[in-house]
Order: C-alpha cells, then structure tokens, then sequence
C-alpha cells in the first residue's frame, strides 16, 4: 500500500494559502470566544478564497461568518450567508452540508422568534430523518419543535411532539424514555 502524502516523509507538504491560515486563526479567535477577531480573520480567509476559487474555502469561511451573525442574532444577515452557503453545496452536490445548514436556520428562526418558519423548518428536518430511518435524529428534532410550539403558544401541538416522541421509543422498548415523553406531554397540556 502507498503512504498518503502526508505520511511520507519523503513527500513536500504544499504550502497553506494565506486564506486557510486566515481561516484556521480565524477558528481558534472562534474557539476562544474572541468573536470580532474571528470575524475578522473568516472575513480575509473569505476574500481570500473567493480571489482563488476556492468554493469549499468560501462556504466554509461564510458559515462561520453566518454563524457569528447568528449569534449575535442578526437575522437577515446570517439567512443571507446560510443561503450562500446552501447554494454552494448543492453545486458540489453536497446533502448533508445542505442538511446541516438547515439545521441552523431552524434554530436561528426559533432564536429570533420566527415560530412559523422555524416549524416548518424543523417539520422537514424530522421528515429527512424519517426518510434515513433515523430515529434519534427524528426524536431530537421532534424535542426542538415541541420548545417552538411552546413558545408559540400551541401547547396540543407540543404535546403531539412529546407523544411522537413516546411512541418512536415505546416501537423500541424504551419503556423509561416513553414514559418521560408521555409525562412531558401531560405537563404540558396540564399548563395550558
């Protein structure tokens, strides 16, 4: 078998671009909590791939940009580069990056109070995980939007979650988990 590059020792390594060391500083400001000085640092690492072509370089260093604007709840500016994104990883044929991005935009929605949008954000989340018979990924999901359908104020519906949520545990023999869904469900609709 042939050593990968990187094993062999006789291989030169290629040089990073000045845009990923901008983007790998860019994750330890990140990391760190040091946020405007990552945002900085995605910010050249962006330009810097866009100059060179790099779309991978580009996406990468846009959803971090999305989600430093995430998190400092700026709605349009993070759905505008989560966007990006998305477009960039149907071009590569990338689903699961797709998937992940949607991911984010339905905890943003619900962040920032869009309940209709976060719903309908998680409601297709759960038929992906449905679809890959992904239970845990489906009752996670189903978690997330009953705490939406709560702060919206439709309590049968977060109730129906934690019902949902039961049942796929109870299909399992979960019998403690089910038991907690179905508890949860009956606090809940007790509150309304």
């Amino acid at each position: 078998m042939k050593d990968l590059p990187m094993h062999n020792p006789e291989s030169k390594q290629e040089e990073k671009s000045q845009a990923r060391l901008d983007y790998e500083e860019g994750m330890t400001f990140f990391k760190n909590g040091e946020i405007a000085q990552a945002a900085n640092m995605f910010h050249n690492a962006l330009i810097g791939f866009e100059q060179k072509k790099d779309m991978n370089g580009v996406a990468n260093a846009t959803d971090k940009l999305a989600d430093i604007c995430a998190e400092r709840r700026e709605l349009d500016k993070a759905l505008q580069m989560y966007d990006r994104v998305i477009e960039i990883c149907f071009d590569q044929g990338d689903n699961i990056s797709v998937f992940s991005i949607d991911k984010k935009k339905a905890k943003l929605f619900a962040d920032c109070g869009k309940f209709a949008e976060a719903i309908d954000s998680y409601l297709t989340i759960m038929e992906h995980y449905q679809a890959m018979r992904n239970p845990q990924g489906t009752i996670e999901t189903l978690e997330k939007l009953a705490d939406v359908y709560m702060k919206a104020g439709n309590l049968e519906n977060a109730a129906d979650c934690y019902r949902t949520a039961a049942s796929i545990h109870a299909n399992y023999k979960h019998k403690r988990h089910a038991e907690e869904f179905f508890k949860k469900a009956e606090e809940v609709l007790a509150n309304a």
